[in-house]
């Protein structure tokens, strides 16, 4: 049997152990539901959680911003259904738009959604949303049905001969963050985002008009192993005058003389922040992965697509057919690397050698893993294909994985990509920098597309930019008006 697959079995199936059903109060409804885990517990996966989703997909460093948002979110925590939980907010240093929350207080933003905010009120909004699927508790719910639904099926599940799962089981247990809530949980994530944001005086029809920009965005539904906010946010339908209808009867009910939206000093706040993908973690030129920090480049099969983790990267065919992962192993040695991994994994060797890549001293292996189909009997192979080489004091560690029957199609391939594995001395590729968000002041009055032009902007970035300012090219602009643009 595959053992990271039976790892993620034997996961599901201890935990299940350890949680035992029952009936909990909803703080939000005041409701009796079916739930499998206390709060104690619930606080408990956040923490183990914290630091599994950070490793993953690595922490944006903006002290200011951050410490921002934890006094907001404190403010905010205090007011709603659950005042004793203690919340956690981290950024994300990933360019994807999202915003998520995990059981027992800990709220997450990548930089995508951050830049893409265009003022205070809707980052309360949204930070209201998240809040309100943890005092809601939707995501502790949304997991104890998922984990019911894998108990069931616990019993016919068996090792895939989809050998492309090899590496994906690393993230089985993040695969919860990411189950999608239901309309009725974005409805009520929604109303009590409204509430909390008008409570800390934000004018929560900010949130609405930022919804309606994550419609136009129409953005694809994964990106980098992180979904977007709208694949796991479905538009419950008819949003916007929803938020909007809830804003005004808050706006009504607290009577506060002033709503805080607080363009500019938002803006001000994310003034230089990195835009897209940061070079500086990776990227790929000319079919050359290049990794300026670390200083190492290998070159990318023509045709294999490759995603980018703080944890890994992994390259692989249109067909699925192969796949190769590369990353850094915690042993000290080649050698010690290589014992370790084909132990962890339970790989069985085939033949081991000595090797030097480029200058590097290395450890080739050659490895198999058999196991038998519980549905029809048949045995079934996969070939591991693992270099280990020694650089800069760190091992890096590749694996060409493939089928019994397809290796030999792929064996060159992987061969040819690991031992090309070489240090990167290129200046012009060590010293790539990433794009960031800069803050314009405007100098006169004129259209959205002339002030892009006042400031260089290309004609093909021009709707990306205005979407990035929620605003029309033909938008009149007055003059002092602070308006994002990309540039180094």
């Amino acid at each position: 049997m595959n053992p990271i697959k039976e790892l993620a079995k034997f996961i599901l199936v201890f935990t299940a152990i350890l949680i035992v059903p029952s009936c909990a109060v909803n703080p939000v409804t005041g409701k009796k539901q079916l739930m499998l885990m206390s709060e104690a517990q619930e606080i408990e996966m956040g923490k183990q959680y914290d630091p599994q989703v950070i490793s993953t997909f690595g922490q944006y460093q903006d002290d200011q911003l951050l410490q921002f948002i934890q006094v907001k979110g404190d403010e905010m925590g205090k007011l709603s259904h659950r005042p004793n939980l203690q919340y956690h907010f981290r950024i994300l240093d990933t360019p994807v738009i999202n915003a998520f929350a995990v059981p027992g207080g800990y709220i997450y933003f990548t930089r995508g959604i951050l830049a893409q905010f265009n003022n205070e009120a809707e980052l309360m909004g949204v930070l209201g949303h998240e809040m309100g699927h943890i005092t809601a508790r939707h995501t502790v719910s949304n997991q104890s049905k998922q984990q019911l639904g894998q108990l069931i099926l616990i019993g016919g599940m068996i090792a895939s001969e989809e050998f492309r799962e090899f590496a994906g089981y690393a993230m089985q247990g993040m695969q919860l963050l990411f189950l999608k809530f239901s309309r009725d949980n974005e409805r009520e994530a929604d109303r009590l985002g409204v509430e909390y944001a008008s409570k800390i005086q934000y004018d929560a029809q900010k949130m609405a008009d930022f919804f309606n920009v994550l419609n136009k965005m129409n953005m694809a539904s994964s990106h980098g192993g992180i979904p977007t906010f709208l694949s796991t946010h479905p538009d419950p339908g008819d949003r916007y005058n929803a938020v909007t209808q809830q804003a005004t009867e808050w706006k009504t009910n607290l009577g506060y003389s002033d709503w805080k939206v607080n363009e500019n000093s938002y803006l001000q706040k994310i003034d230089g922040m990195v835009y897209g993908e940061d070079p500086r973690q990776g990227y790929v030129d000319g079919n050359v992965f290049y990794h300026p920090d670390m200083k190492f480049r290998f070159p990318v099969p023509a045709g294999w697509k490759l995603e980018n983790s703080p944890l890994q990267v992994q390259m692989a065919p249109e067909d699925g057919r192969a796949m190769m992962v590369f990353m850094l192993a915690q042993q000290k040695s080649a050698q010690e690397a290589a014992e370790a991994t084909l132990q962890e994994l339970n790989l069985t060797v085939l033949e081991t050698k000595r090797e030097t890549v480029n200058g590097l001293p290395a450890v080739a292996v050659l490895s198999q893993q058999v196991s038998q189909n519980q549905q029809t009997g048949q045995q079934q192979a996969i070939k591991v294909m693992s270099y280990f080489i020694e650089y800069g004091g760190l091992v890096y560690v590749f694996h060409g994985v493939s089928s019994d029957v397809d290796f030999n199609s792929f064996a060159r391939l992987f061969e040819s990509t690991m031992k090309s594995f070489n240090r990167l001395t290129d200046a012009s590729k060590i010293n790539v920098k990433p794009k960031r968000v800069r803050i314009k002041k405007v100098q006169q009055n004129g259209t959205l597309a002339d002030t892009f032009r006042y400031f260089g902007v290309p004609q093909s970035q021009m709707d990306e930019l205005a979407l990035l300012n929620n605003l029309e090219l033909s938008d009149r602009i007055q003059s002092g008006k602070l308006l994002k643009i990309i540039g180094e």
